[in-house]
């Protein structure tokens, strides 16, 4: 980095105009063509395919690699859009690390698994590039869903509702469509506006309608939505966000790292952006590493992660971790936050306390450690937060926290299915939201239809 360029405290144009653009630039470029045979042609196609066993939405990995090979990329698209009509975003930002590509042979064998993902994307980014639609509404049934939030789960559900015929609004309540995808993945995972072309994708079969800025609980009620559709599918995300619970977390440079992230992904300037000089990450998950990579990126001289646990217990997998760390950040394990230090109201560092296991419990040893900081971002996880819900008839039933479904994604009210982050159950990520919105989508065709 340019000497010269940092200034003290939080602040913006840190970079060069260049180096934003280099520092943003795809993570994983695509593959060519020729490099998606050389990679697809290391598959063994295992008969019992333990890739496919560890992907959530089941895709047949074997077939839809078999198909690269053989020059057939159009077909191995169709092969993944049968099962996971979001499968070009799920390419970009799936943990394959820890799911399809953990189980690989390969990865077993030699440590080197085939890489599904980028083999994936290739497939669906060449279908996407033709608008190759592989699906056509059935008639019309007359049955009207309405699908509350266009995030991963809500997209899914309204495509497969789409597809046997039933017309779906979507409401969502944010300004674009497309959830966790638009406003929560890291900018340098997802390039040139795809989620919204993704978006445009999945709309294109029609019968999909959606309207945004329109929020359960302050611009309708879920008793407005069973009164008038036939059938309502939630996926709602996750809205809330976990407190720190340390002394001084309401200074000024305290802030969520769920909305930097948002402002980043839709940031058109990035020299714009301000971002904290030195800069401490209080968390261990994905959000926590997306945000201290990318406080890294727009320049931050100094950024720690600070996990209360130890490496291993990290949700982040391990590649994510390792990347954090290839881009100069710190990751500090076995502390936890006690107190933000603050000067004239704002951070000025903060001070952790050291932690470790007493019998089954984790426990503050009481040794400290103070960190100089003007920027601290809480990562500690999202919490659903029901209020929407209320107010609009009969309570739906909660489980930890969540709304509480059975199989098939039905919630304890009749005509009322949920799935994504919002359920009991929900693991935070899009191909989980896809699965659960598609199985739902299934689920409500049946009862529609008298199944």
């Amino acid at each position: 980095m340019a000497e010269g360029l940092f200034k003290e405290g939080i602040a913006a144009a840190r970079l060069s105009p260049e180096k934003y653009a280099d520092n943003f630039s795809d993570l994983h470029p695509p593959l060519d063509h020729h490099e998606a045979l050389v990679e697809s042609d290391r598959c063994y196609f295992c008969y019992d395919a333990p890739c496919m066993q560890a992907c959530p939405t089941s895709i047949d990995i074997p077939l839809f690699i078999r198909q690269i090979s053989t020059g057939n990329p159009i077909g191995s698209a169709k092969t993944i859009f049968d099962q996971n009509i979001l499968g070009g975003m799920c390419a970009r930002v799936c943990p394959t690390e820890t799911l399809c590509e953990e189980v690989c042979v390969r990865e077993v064998a030699e440590g080197k698994p085939v890489q599904i993902g980028r083999l994936q994307r290739y497939a669906t980014d060449v279908a996407m590039a033709q608008n190759k639609q592989f699906y056509e509404r059935a008639n019309n049934t007359g049955k009207k869903v309405a699908v509350v939030g266009a995030g991963p789960a809500g997209l899914a559900a309204a495509h497969r509702l789409a597809r046997y015929g039933h017309e779906v609004t979507v409401l969502e309540a944010r300004e674009k469509s497309g959830g966790l995808n638009e406003y929560g993945i890291a900018a340098y995972k997802s390039t040139d506006n795809f989620a919204q072309a993704e978006v445009d994708y999945v709309t294109a079969i029609g019968g999909i309608s959606i309207v945004n800025g329109k929020a359960l609980g302050r611009d309708y009620a879920l008793s407005d939505l069973t009164a008038s559709y036939d059938a309502v599918f939630l996926g709602l995300g996750l809205t809330g966000v976990n407190a720190l619970r340390a002394e001084g977390e309401e200074s000024d440079g305290v802030e969520n790292a769920v909305e930097f992230i948002a402002e980043l992904r839709q940031a058109r300037d990035l020299s714009a952006l301000e971002v904290g000089r030195r800069v401490v990450v209080i968390g261990g998950g994905m959000t926590a590493i997306d945000a201290a990579v990318q406080s890294k990126l727009l320049g931050a001289e100094e950024v720690t992660i600070c996990y209360r646990r130890g490496k291993e217990h990290m949700n982040a997998s391990e590649f994510e971790q390792d990347l954090a760390t290839s881009k100069g950040v710190t990751i500090r394990h076995w502390m936890q936050p006690k107190m933000v230090v603050a000067e004239n109201g704002r951070v000025a560092g903060i001070e952790l306390e050291y932690t470790a296991m007493a019998g089954e419990k984790l426990a503050g040893t009481g040794k400290t450690l103070r960190l100089e900081a003007d920027q601290v971002f809480k990562a500690i996880g999202q919490s659903f937060d029901p209020a929407s819900l209320n107010g609009s008839g009969a309570s739906i039933a909660m489980e930890a926290g969540r709304i509480k479904v059975d199989a098939e994604g039905r919630t304890s009210l009749p005509k009322v299915w949920a799935g994504g982050d919002c359920i009991f159950g929900g693991d935070d990520l899009t191909v989980s939201g896809v699965a659960q919105g598609r199985d739902a989508a299934e689920s409500i065709h049946l009862a529609l239809m008298g199944g």
